[in-house]
C-alpha cells in the first residue's frame, strides 16, 4: 500500500513519529512518503538532504492561495497513485482541510497528536470526511469520543513508539558522572513545553548537578537570560539531529519535561528507552499513561516547580533509587513502546479500512472551497499568553482531580 503522510521534515515529535512509522511499516509492504505544502526550509537545509528524495513539497515558495495549494495536493496524490493519506491535525490547515475534497477512493486517516481545544476543533472539522481517527494517547481518544462526537468504533488508540533496541543499545554504555546529569530535550517554547519553569526547578540543585538544554525554539533567548540572571551554569546544545539523540540521552540521568500539554511526547518515550529517568508534568491520560509515578519515573502536578525541584533533590541523594528507576524505565519502554507494535497496529488498521472502508461524507468540489470554523483562528488565540497559560494550568489541575 502506498501512503502519503502530511508532514514536513523538522526537528520535532511529529516527524520523529513519521520516521519511526515509515521504517516500521516497510516490512509490512507499505511505502510511506512525506508530503507538505507551503514554504519549506527542507529544500535548503543540508541536514535534510537525504529526505528530499523521500517526499515532496507543493508550493515551496508559499505563493499560492490556500485553495490553489489544496488543488495541487489533490492532483499530486492522484498522479502518484496513493492509496491513502494520513493527516496530522494542525500540521497545516490546508493539509487538514484537503481531506474534505479528496476522491472517495482514497482512504483518509487523521492522526491527533495533542490535547488542546484547537487540536480537537480542527479534528472535528474533518471528522465526517475521514475513515478513521488515530489518537496517540488515551486522553486524546477519551476526549474526542466523549465530547466531540467521534465514533468509538473508528477512533483508534495507537500510542507513539520508538526503535527501543536502538536506544537500549546506546544506554548499554551508560556511565555515571560526578553528579546528577539533567537534560531537557525538545522545542524551547514556553506555552506548551513550560520551559520558563526550568530555571526555578533546578535553582537549588547541588553544585555537582549539571543541566543540558537540547533543542531550539522561539523562547531560547529568554531562557538563556533567565539562567544567566541566576548565575547558573547551563549548556545549550541547540537543535540535535535525530541520529544523535540516543547517545545524548545515554549521557544523562534525568529527562526534565515540565510541559503544559502534550499528546504522546516522543522525548519522554525515547528517554525511558535509553534509561533516562523522566521527571515530568502529570498530564492525565498522557504522561501518566507512560509513566507510573515512583516505579519507572516521577510525575509532579503541572506547573508545580517546587514539587519538581524536590524530586530532583531526592534523586541527587539517592543513587540506588535513580538506578532502580532507570532500569524500570527501560523495561517499561521495551514492554509497551516498541516501533514494531505501533507499525503492526497501523498496518492492521489500513488493511481493515482497505477491505471494508466505512462510509464518509461526500467529497466536496473545489469551487465550493470554504474554511471550516475548526480551522480558523479562534477568538481564544488572541488572548494574552499569560492568560492562556493560566487557563491551561487551571483546566489541567481540574482534570487531574477527576
Amino acid at each position: 500500500m502506498k501512503i502519503a503522510c502530511f508532514v514536513r521534515p523538522h526537528m520535532g515529535g511529529t516527524f520523529s513519529v513519521f520516521r519511526q512509522l515509515r521504517e516500521g511499516l516497510a516490512p509490512h509492504g507499505f511505502n510511506l512518503d512525506w508530503l507538505a505544502s507551503g514554504a519549506a526550509d527542507v529544500l535548503r537545509q543540508d541536514v535534510w538532504r537525504d529526505e528530499r528524495s523521500r517526499g515532496e513539497v507543493v508550493d515551496p515558495s508559499g505563493e499560492m492561495s490556500p485553495r490553489r495549494r489544496a488543488e495541487e495536493l489533490a492532483r499530486l496524490i492522484s498522479e502518484r497513485r496513493y492509496d491513502a493519506v494520513m493527516l496530522n491535525v494542525l500540521g497545516d490547515g490546508v493539509e487538514t482541510e484537503v481531506a474534505r475534497y479528496l476522491p472517495q477512493t482514497i482512504l483518509r486517516v487523521v492522526v491527533v497528536h495533542n490535547i488542546t481545544p484547537g487540536t480537537y476543533a480542527a479534528a472535528k472539522s474533518v471528522r465526517d470526511n475521514v475513515h478513521a481517527a488515530v489518537c496517540v494517547s488515551p486522553r486524546c481518544r477519551d476526549d474526542l469520543v466523549r465530547s466531540h462526537g467521534f465514533d468509538p468504533e473508528r477512533t483508534i488508540l495507537i500510542p507513539n513508539a520508538v526503535d527501543v533496541e536502538c536506544f537500549a543499545a546506546a544506554a548499554e554504555g551508560r556511565g555515571r558522572g560526578d553528579g546528577l546529569r539533567l537534560l531537557f530535550l525538545g522545542r524551547i517554547e514556553d506555552n506548551s513545553k513550560g520551559v520558563m519553569w526550568l530555571p526555578r526547578i533546578v535553582a537549588e540543585r547541588l553544585p555537582t548537578t549539571t543541566v543540558t538544554i537540547a533543542g531550539a525554539g522561539p523562547d531560547e533567548a529568554q531562557l538563556r537570560r533567565a539562567f544567566e540572571r541566576g548565575g547558573d551554569r547551563v549548556v545549550f546544545l541547540g537543535a540535535v539531529p535525530p541520529e544523535r539523540v540516543p547517545a545524548l540521552l545515554a549521557e544523562h540521568d534525568v529527562l526534565l519535561m515540565p510541559s503544559r500539554f502534550e499528546g504522546a511526547p516522543m522525548s519522554l518515550i525515547e528517554g525511558m528507552a535509553a534509561g533516562c529517568v523522566p521527571v515530568a508534568s502529570r498530564i492525565r491520560g498522557v504522561t501518566d499513561a507512560f509513566v507510573e509515578h515512583g516505579q519507572d519515573g516521577l510525575l509532579f502536578p503541572m506547573g508545580d516547580w517546587r514539587a519538581a525541584s524536590l524530586l530532583i533533590r531526592q534523586l541527587e541523594n539517592d543513587e540506588i533509587r535513580l538506578q532502580t528507576l532507570s532500569e524500570a524505565a527501560r523495561a517499561r519502554a521495551l514492554r509497551g513502546c516498541r516501533q514494531d507494535d505501533m507499525a503492526t497496529a497501523y498496518a492492521s488498521l489500513f488493511h481493515q479500512l482497505q477491505a471494508d472502508p466505512p462510509p464518509v461524507a461526500e467529497s466536496r468540489e473545489f469551487d465550493r472551497w470554504t474554511t471550516p470554523a475548526g480551522l480558523r483562528r479562534p477568538l481564544r488565540s488572541r488572548a494574552p499568553e499569560p492568560i492562556k497559560n493560566l487557563v491551561r494550568l487551571v483546566r489541567e489541575r481540574l482534570t487531574a482531580a477527576r
